[in-house]
């Protein structure tokens, strides 16, 4: 399902979905007999994006099966919303967690991340990605030691990270994931270069939304590599998928603060 067409009672005729749809006019066009807008259905073609409802003064276009769509004061000011400095020193100040308290998440407070990870950019708006929320102790244990067999087995990545597991095995019971009482996996079953990209900025959207809550989160690159040496993996929490990757999230250990943002370097630019 996607869009079904348009509400000529709310109807303007003033051309909003014609310049914001990415199909150009494949999907909207003036119908200059009828001496209207028409939407030709082509659910087939149509990549969901919702631009045409977005940018809809009336909320004339009729859709089904794509999600709600709603507003906010000051949709059109977010400058005003969010200031630079404000959302810079929040950027700035996202930090890897490695050390969590042992308390879990509400599920309320989880679905509000995936939440927001639902409104990630993907290529083409492709959105084929699934999320799995795994908590449960004995299934993270698990899955922490058959990641890390994985990593042990190939060669050169236990000379990169077998002695770093055997430290973190002083101080974790679940060195892969630092005892994190969930880990959100996401996954495509399209095996494209794309499809990493997005994932990217899905997991980055919940890693933000994260912080906003208070809840502290780290890209798990282990579990990545793992799956890859080891496919079977997937199978021990029913993950289908081509390209996958996954971040721990928790509560951060109450000792844990910082005083200042770490230095970077400004990567090089080139102005041409």
């Amino acid at each position: 399902m996607s869009v079904k067409g348009i509400d000529y009672d709310k109807c303007i005729d003033c051309g909003a979905c014609l310049r914001a749809c990415p199909g150009l006019e494949r999907h909207y066009h003036r119908d200059m007999a009828q001496n209207k807008i028409v939407y030709q259905d082509s659910d087939k073609r149509c990549i969901k994006c919702g631009q045409c409802i977005a940018q809809c003064p009336e909320d004339a276009i009729i859709h089904e099966g794509i999600g709600d769509s709603f507003t906010f004061e000051k949709i059109n000011d977010l400058p005003s919303l969010i200031p630079f400095d404000t959302l810079f020193n929040f950027l700035a100040a996202t930090r890897s967690v490695r050390r969590y308290k042992a308390q879990k998440v509400p599920k309320e407070l989880l679905e509000k991340v995936l939440s927001a990870m639902s409104y990630a950019p993907t290529g083409a708006n492709m959105r084929s990605e699934t999320f799995y929320v795994i908590s449960d102790d004995n299934m993270l244990s698990e899955l922490s030691k058959r990641v890390r067999n994985a990593l042990n087995s190939d060669p050169s990545l236990k000379d990169q990270f077998g002695a770093q597991f055997d430290s973190l095995s002083k101080y974790f019971k679940n060195p892969i994931y630092f005892d994190a009482p969930h880990v959100i996996f996401v996954a495509s079953p399209f095996n494209m270069i794309m499809e990493g990209f997005n994932i990217g900025n899905i997991i980055t959207y919940g890693r933000l939304a994260a912080q906003s809550l208070g809840i502290g989160t780290c890209w798990n690159g282990w579990s990545q590599l793992a799956i890859q040496v080891d496919p079977t993996i997937k199978k021990l929490i029913k993950l289908r998928g081509h390209v996958i990757a996954a971040f721990t999230i928790g509560y951060p250990a109450e000792d844990l603060k910082y005083f200042r943002i770490p230095p970077r370097k400004k990567d090089n630019t080139k102005w041409i």
